[in-house]
């Protein structure tokens, strides 16, 4: 069974990872069933082990924490769901490929139940929406927003850290940041598409599609 954990209120970081640290290395260990986790932080910025230094464009603007995550900088803050996975791989099948995908498409499956067609690019991380309703980029392409992002670390073959969704964050907190290193493409989010989403329905529409790409192993 999966352990479901929904904090209201805003956690703090060091506390999010301490937690994680010690449920992954007690689910590793045999000792405490697999979590997720839903919360939201305070404004913060979180620098992955692919953090460029000149992504960070205003490093005064909120506190800044380096995370042993993959990916690069990437924001968290009020009226976004964060949603901190720690499942066992040993007992998923020890495909880190095939786990981001699920994500991925665990994502997408959820954006779907508020007819958001989330989609995947290639060499870009996270889920993004083309934006019909804004004019094209310079080149004449559709513009894309980033919706939601990925990030996850393995120890023992249990994953910890995960995906952020933008329910209803102020999106100009992305500014001091280039998100993901992506310089030439925005952010959105579900509120900012013209959906009043709260955070409850999005919980709702992630319990609703979890088993479908994480079903309980078998052994």
């Amino acid at each position: 069974m999966v352990e479901w954990i929904i904090t209201e209120g805003l956690t703090d970081y060091t506390r999010a990872v301490a937690f994680m640290e010690t449920r992954a290395e007690a689910i590793a260990c045999g000792e405490a069933e697999e979590c997720l986790w839903l919360l939201e932080h305070p404004p913060l910025y979180t620098a992955g082990t692919s953090a460029r230094s000149e992504d960070l464009t205003d490093p005064e603007r909120f506190p800044v924490y380096q995370s042993k995550r993959g990916g690069q900088y990437t924001y968290h803050g009020p009226g976004q769901r964060v949603v901190y996975v720690m499942l066992d791989l040993n007992k998923r099948g020890r495909d880190i490929r095939a786990f981001v995908e699920s994500l991925e498409n665990w994502v997408i499956s959820t954006l779907a139940e508020f007819n958001v067609t989330g989609e995947i690019r290639p060499g870009r991380v996270g889920v993004w929406v083309t934006r019909s309703d804004q004019a094209p980029t310079i080149t004449g392409a559709p513009r894309e927003d980033k919706i939601a992002a990925i990030g996850i670390r393995l120890r023992k073959w249990v994953s910890f850290h995960g995906i952020s969704i933008n329910v209803e964050p102020d999106l100009t907190h992305f500014s001091g940041i280039v998100p993901c290193g992506i310089r030439d493409h925005g952010v959105t989010s579900l509120v900012d598409l013209g959906l009043p989403v709260t955070l409850q329905d999005l919980d709702a529409a992630l319990k609703h599609g979890f088993e479908q790409h994480f079903p309980e192993p078998t052994s």
